[in-house]
């Protein structure tokens, strides 16, 4: 059954929306493209493409050993089909200022640093996703194929506000707020002036801070409207994968007869992980607290809460321990198989010292619903807003953070603490 809710895109609208955001960017199949939002909350979608699956690593670097030196090797491949102008926008300093400009908010270059994909050409496009495509898991549903799911969303979005379904920058969830001008301008001498709020596949932006190589450290940083993708290498390693922000709305749409729900997993190994505690368990992990977003999304580097509230995973049996690993496996299993071993094995050492907490309903169906992971590393939250675009439904936001680790570990956030 199909609700009243119809989208009708006309020819002419779409080619308009692909005229935006460049050639190859509008991610369409077709002249035309429907979005139909069904009674259960799921979008039908034709003439919408999932960016990036015409990427591939290139021949010249399928023979490197480690992720670092894949990764170097891809963003120096995707740096030979630049042009200087263009090489400048994408090697930037490595430095605080830099690395902290990102954002969940869809404001383009206004937020962030880089290069859009909208100012590259296909080839130049290919070379820079198979940069993200070398530095993630290549699992279905998780790591590249979760991250191009999320920007496809962006293009649904577009969709809809160009048949007068939403409007750039409408009016956020309640409890929600934007944030000032100025808090979303970028660094100095990085162009933009004032907030650009859109939603496409075509606002995202990848930028190398520092010199890709296997020694020096460098960031690798791709980014755009629910989503930051933060990797920084160092000595022939990968020694971080966060901050990682991902979000989606909307939050399951059908193609073709293929359902796309990129975060249905995270949010039910969430799910899944509260189920397990007993009712007693659940009233030690209740929050007092309510949240209507991530505690630590943008801008707040380093605001760790001094005290760790919920329940202690210490408290667990087994299988319940289990549990809150699969949870935490969801999202760093978003990175290739090295770094995500490496990682999981620290957290697991430190699983007695985490904490679970959650607010509102364990079931994670509507506004306000959240689950926060903390532990001596990691830092994990889920929550579901009211939708913005499609505004009678909810959307997820989620961050990864790590109490050591973020951006490599690189910047000293003391003093910044909740």
């Amino acid at each position: 059954m199909k609700s009243s809710h119809t989208i009708r895109l006309m020819a002419g609208l779409l080619a308009a929306s692909a005229m935006l955001i460049g050639p190859g960017h509008a991610q369409t199949s077709e002249t035309a493209a429907t979005a139909e939002l069904l009674d259960d909350g799921a979008v039908q979608i034709t003439g919408i493409d999932q960016p990036g699956q015409d990427a591939a690593i290139p021949e010249s670097c399928a023979e490197q050993t480690g992720v670092a030196a894949l990764v170097a090797c891809t963003a120096q491949a995707f740096l030979d089909t630049l042009s200087d102008d263009q090489r400048a926008q994408v090697v930037l300093a490595l430095t605080e200022e830099n690395s902290t400009a990102w954002s969940n908010l869809p404001c383009g270059a206004d937020c962030r640093v880089g290069i859009l994909m909208s100012d590259l050409d296909d080839t130049q496009r290919q070379a820079a996703m198979a940069v993200l495509m070398a530095a993630s898991s290549d699992s279905p549903g998780d790591g590249f194929d979760e991250i191009t799911q999320i920007m496809m969303a962006d293009d649904i979005l577009t969709a809809s506000q160009a048949s007068g379904g939403g409007a750039p920058g409408g009016e956020p969830p309640e409890g929600m707020e934007m944030p000032a001008d100025d808090a979303m301008a970028p660094p100095d001498g990085m162009g933009g002036g004032g907030p650009a709020l859109s939603y496409s596949s075509g606002t995202y932006l990848i930028a190398f801070l520092g010199e890709p190589g296997t020694a020096d450290p460098w960031q690798l940083q791709f980014g755009g409207h629910h989503l930051a993708v933060l990797r920084t290498f160092s000595g022939g390693s990968e020694v971080s994968a966060t901050p990682n922000f991902i979000g989606v709305e909307p939050k399951v749409w059908i193609k073709d007869g293929v359902t796309y729900a990129p975060l249905d997993d995270d949010r039910d190994a969430m799910v899944d992980m509260l189920a397990s505690l007993s009712d007693e368990q659940l009233e030690a992990a209740r929050l007092e607290s309510s949240f209507s977003d991530v505690l630590l999304g943008p801008g707040k580097d380093g605001q760790f809460p001094e005290t760790k509230l919920g329940l202690a995973v210490s408290q667990l049996d087994d299988a319940q321990k289990e549990r809150v690993l699969a949870a935490i496996r969801e999202w760093v299993g978003d990175t290739t198989t090295e770094t995500t071993e490496a990682i999981m094995a620290q957290y697991a050492e430190q699983l007695d010292e985490t904490y679970i907490g959650y607010s509102g309903d364990t079931s994670l169906t509507s506004h306000g619903d959240y689950v926060r992971i903390d532990g001596p590393g990691v830092w994990i939250e889920f929550v579901c807003q009211n939708g913005v675009v499609f505004g009678d439904q909810i959307h997820y936001h989620t961050i990864w953070r790590d109490h050591e680790a973020d951006y490599g570990a690189v910047y000293d956030f003391a003093g910044s603490g909740a």
